[in-house]
């Protein structure tokens, strides 16, 4: 594609960017199915987060990530950098972060789990957004390679999407937060796109060290940066480091950089270590240079470290220099559209259904309460029980959010991608809150194996097929694959956030109350969605039945309302159990009154 040999500086950015975590080379044909419009949609797909419009000139951007490999090898690094790279891809949409989601399926609550809990905790706490839901599944199958997926939630002015793509010829690209080392070098194609096995504790360099205090005033300083107009672009520095954001800016224009400018905190640094290091906390923008002196100010300001460290060209290349010379010259296109793409081969090769352990249903609120929920002071409802609620200030409208994945024991893929679709959606709806749109993480094993590749499109299609049948688009997302220890698969594991717009808070469900009748109320599970946010006001509470059933529905609506209530009975997977007055639902049956 070069039309000569590549040197050694472009074999090592074209191994992070062609890898499977930065390129979806075996998913990316198969996520076209995914519907990723809508009359609300001011970004779908294709930039670092959706961004949906919620009317009155606000609007939400959120993205779900994985760093299931990370997390495997160094649970605490990993979970936590989890947390700050989804931040920084909110951020990089010129949106604020309010919310934090989790989602972790582990084979045990053991050390590492309380590893991944304490990392999750630390770097939300310490950068001030609340961690206000998601879930935490037991399952032995995720043993020896553990989910760790996390949602970011944060708003913006309808009017002011900021996005990734370097435009205006001669602009300023600007390098700011923290230096760059040698930690996290091939975390995108060492750890992401590898199974696990013997030798994996080798791999704990490749795992990027996080640093919340910087975090956060990277996050303040983007703000200020993005609300006083100063940036034309910005990007995060992930997976693969600068080669990755720089390939993205690049892509319809071009990029000049000089790498002997990046601030370093390592001695003699090569220049292909500088160009795919994924040291933690760093972002892109482009600018004026007119603007440059204003933009150094806010970052001195926030005590960033920062420099000038190339511009923005007409040549369509990533050209990279290092003391003048030229180390590196590659045309931006083929590190991002002409990355290999492939058709997985498919073998229908459906796993049994498995039995749960009762562990998974033992109170989880040890796990939540490490956690702060409640600082922006935004937070109308709490974690506990279906969707959180945050208000959108100065207004009582809300923000009703949920992160889902298929049922315990469940290992159809098709049906994980339709179940963890409607329990988003239906735990937005018991809230009060009307679904808008998904984002979801797609966690699989090696897709060249036939039998995972049938796996991921299935998956795909329950996913489509329920959005659709829903009306709500598809926009933003991560695929993970490769989840794989000693060649021993993770079971089908499509995780999907919902966000919903909560007409007024003061009207949302917040337990029953002695006196309360109790129903359930079963049937066509996409109109009960419909159905069910729109009435969820007139109830004292809504709660779908899930994992553990009926009798499960009801330990989890007690303790969340205080006052206990117990049936004996069965219910469908789905179906909801209302407090309040009788649902004029057709499929309604009456269990009880509480005392």
């Amino acid at each position: 594609m070069l039309a000569r040999e590549p040197n050694h500086f472009e074999l090592a950015v074209f191994s992070l960017l062609w890898s499977e975590h930065c390129g979806y080379k075996h998913s990316a044909p198969l996520l076209k199915r995914l519907p990723g419009t809508g009359a609300r949609v001011l970004q779908g797909p294709g930039e670092n987060a959706g961004v949906i419009d919620l009317g009155e000139g606000e609007a939400v951007a959120f993205k779900v990530e994985s760093h299931n490999h990370p997390s495997a090898v160094e649970p605490f690094q990993g979970a936590a950098t989890g947390v700050g790279g989804i931040l920084r891809d909110i951020v990089a949409m010129g949106a604020r972060p309010v919310a934090l989601l989790d989602g972790l399926r582990f084979g045990s609550p053991d050390w590492g789990f309380r590893r991944a809990v304490a990392g999750i905790g630390h770097y939300g706490n310490c950068v001030g957004v609340p961690t206000v839901g998601g879930e935490a599944v037991f399952d032995g199958a995720y043993a020896g390679n553990c989910l760790v997926n996390a949602m970011c939630v944060g708003l913006l002015p309808a009017e002011r999407v900021t996005r990734a793509r370097a435009r205006g010829t001669g602009n300023a690209i600007v390098l700011y937060g923290a230096t760059t080392g040698r930690d996290g070098i091939g975390g995108a194609s060492v750890l992401a796109s590898q199974e696990l096995g013997e030798g994996s504790d080798d791999k704990r360099p490749s795992v990027q060290i996080g640093d919340p205090f910087t975090g956060k005033k990277l996050i303040e300083a983007s703000l200020e940066l993005v609300e006083g107009g100063l940036v034309e672009s910005l990007q995060d520095c992930g997976a693969a480091g600068l080669a990755s954001a720089l390939a993205e800016m690049a892509r319809e224009v071009g990029v000049d950089i000089r790498l002997d400018c990046v601030p370093l905190r390592e001695d003699a640094m090569e220049p292909w270590e500088i160009m795919i290091s994924e040291s933690q906390e760093r972002m892109v923008a482009v600018c004026h240079p007119e603007s440059l002196e204003r933009v150094q100010a806010v970052l001195d300001r926030w005590e960033l470290h920062h420099a000038v460290i190339g511009e923005v060209t007409d040549s369509g290349e990533l050209r990279a220099f290092f003391d003048d010379e030229l180390v590196g010259e590659i045309p931006a296109r083929l590190l991002t559209d002409e990355c290999p793409r492939y058709e997985v081969d498919r073998l229908a090769a459906a796993r049994p259904d498995v039995l749960v352990d009762p562990v998974n249903h033992e109170p989880k609120r040890w796990i939540y309460e490490q956690y702060d929920h409640l600082v922006q002071s935004r937070t109308v409802r709490r974690p506990g029980l279906d969707a959180a609620v945050l208000r959108l200030r100065p207004s009582w409208r809300g923000l009703a959010v949920s992160l889902d994945g298929p049922p315990l024991g469940c290992r159809d893929p098709r049906e994980a991608g339709r179940a963890a679709v409607l329990d988003a959606a239906r735990n937005v709806a018991c809230a009060g809150g009307q679904p808008l749109a998904l984002t979801d993480c797609l966690n699989f094993g090696n897709p060249e194996k036939p039998e995972i590749g049938w796996e991921l499109a299935e998956a795909i299609d329950g996913i489509a097929e329920t959005a659709d049948a829903l009306g709500i688009p598809v926009v933003s997302g991560n695929v993970s694959l490769y989840n794989e220890t000693d060649g021993r698969a993770i079971p089908p594991t499509p995780v999907v956030g919902c966000v919903g717009l909560v007409p007024d808070v003061r009207e949302v469900p917040r337990g029953w109350r002695p006196g309360d009748r109790v129903w359930l109320v079963e049937g066509d599970e996409v109109a009960l969605i419909g159905w069910l946010w729109r009435n969820a006001p007139r109830f004292s509470l809504a709660h779908d039945v899930s994992d553990g059933g009926l009798r499960q529905a009801f330990v989890e609506a007690s303790a969340f309302s205080g006052h206990h209530f117990e049936v004996d009975g069965e219910a469908a997977y789905g179906s909801v159990v209302l407090a309040g007055p009788r649902p004029d639902w057709p499929q309604t049956r009456e269990l009880g009154t509480v005392a």
